[in-house]
């Protein structure tokens, strides 16, 4: 594979915040990580400035662990299987007593009681790591006692504050209001849930935004970028789970995702679902979609490919091209514009995503035909 980034070039990383969301963050990383590409500067907001502490501290390893033992007790004082059973709409299993008994804590506390999440900052977090790493670091958070938006660069915090400005930059409204050197605060990402301006302020011209769609405001959107920036993201094309779905399983998943969608952006992966290595221009797969007519198109299930009386006498070559590609790429929401190749990776992946084969791999085209082959063979 290619790797479509200038490995010569220090890079700003953004992270976006959504709670549990942000497993898809660290698979990311590692995809950046192994591909050698030098971060310079990170900038996050709420779970986004958590994730970016570790990055700015190039432990990958606690990172993972985190995230691989994450459950809701390690992030609030809650219990996990009546919050599974309330995640998943389960009420009565939770058992009505049950869920009473923390409903009347939070009422009592005035707000989840996030004391594990501080005492998980406490035990991972290392101010000495950050501020020596050479990578710059700025965390977004909303200061309610001075009603303003605040971007904090770590080396300019008071030393030994950094672990409570991390948490205020994750103050949910529905934690439990505490005050974090002297003030209170609330989640960065409601003001500014995308901090690009940290870095564009800064003079960073290379600069990758990793995307999990949480809630707040995407100031991405308004933000303008100057001539002679370049801005790549890497971003989930599937749900990532709930804002508060503290799930180790889930977080796995989203791990694994990331990192493949980070090899996508790296290497320029093809495919919509799947991970395609398809260096090669539309010509080439027109000539295979010419010779493997017949293979190809006995992937798909017959109401997809009978023609309607071969529209109206038309056969061969054409039949194919003035109508049945053109009738696929309706039926599948291809982008206006889209060509052969599109088209025979787009077969490739639905034929692949029919027969349930894994998706989680780097495939050549002609890997994932003979999988799908083998598949149907077997």
């Amino acid at each position: 594979m290619e790797l479509k980034l200038d490995l010569t070039k220090e890079y700003g990383l953004v992270l976006e915040g959504g709670g549990a969301k942000g497993s898809y963050q660290i698979g990311a990383w590692k995809a950046l990580r192994e591909a050698k590409v030098r971060i310079k500067g990170i900038s996050g907001a709420s779970v986004g400035a958590l994730n970016g502490a570790m990055i700015a501290m190039d432990d990958l390893a606690t990172a993972e662990y985190i995230w691989d033992h994450i459950s809701y007790s390690r992030v609030m004082d809650v219990d996990d299987t009546v919050m599974e059973h309330v995640q998943r709409r389960e009420f009565k299993s939770a058992g009505m007593t049950l869920l009473a008994a923390e409903a009347k804590k939070v009422l009592k506390e005035k707000g989840l009681d996030i004391t594990p999440l501080r005492e998980l900052i406490e035990s991972t977090i290392d101010e000495e790591k950050i501020r020596t790493s050479g990578r710059e670091l700025y965390i977004t958070a909303y200061s309610v006692s001075d009603r303003c938006l605040l971007t904090m660069d770590v080396r300019d915090i008071r030393e030994g504050d950094i672990g409570d400005m991390l948490m205020a930059s994750a103050y949910l409204p529905l934690f439990k209001s505490e005050k974090l050197g002297g003030k209170r605060y609330l989640d960065g990402g409601g003001w500014d849930n995308v901090p690009i301006s940290a870095l564009l302020d800064r003079g960073y011209e290379d600069i990758i935004v990793l995307r999990i769609y949480g809630l707040g405001f995407d100031s991405e959107k308004v933000t303008r970028i100057p001539e002679g920036v370049h801005v790549c993201h890497i971003a989930p094309r599937q749900s990532l789970g709930g804002l508060l779905k503290f799930d180790k399983r889930q977080a796995h998943k989203n791990m694994k995702l990331g990192y493949y969608d980070g090899l996508r952006m790296l290497y320029g992966l093809k495919g919509r679902w799947y991970y395609l290595d398809a260096p090669e221009p539309e010509e080439y797969y027109m000539n295979l979609l010419v010779k493997q007519t017949e293979i190809i198109t006995g992937l798909l299930p017959c109401e997809l490919t009978a023609g309607q009386d071969r529209e109206k006498g038309v056969s061969g070559l054409r039949y194919y091209t003035e109508f049945l590609y053109p009738r696929l790429a309706k039926k599948w929401k291809m982008k206006d514009g889209w060509d052969y190749k599109d088209m025979y990776l787009g077969i490739l992946e639905y034929a692949a995503r029919r027969r349930r084969i894994n998706r989680f791999k780097v495939y050549r085209a002609h890997e994932l035909l003979e999988k799908i082959c083998l598949h149907d063979y077997v």
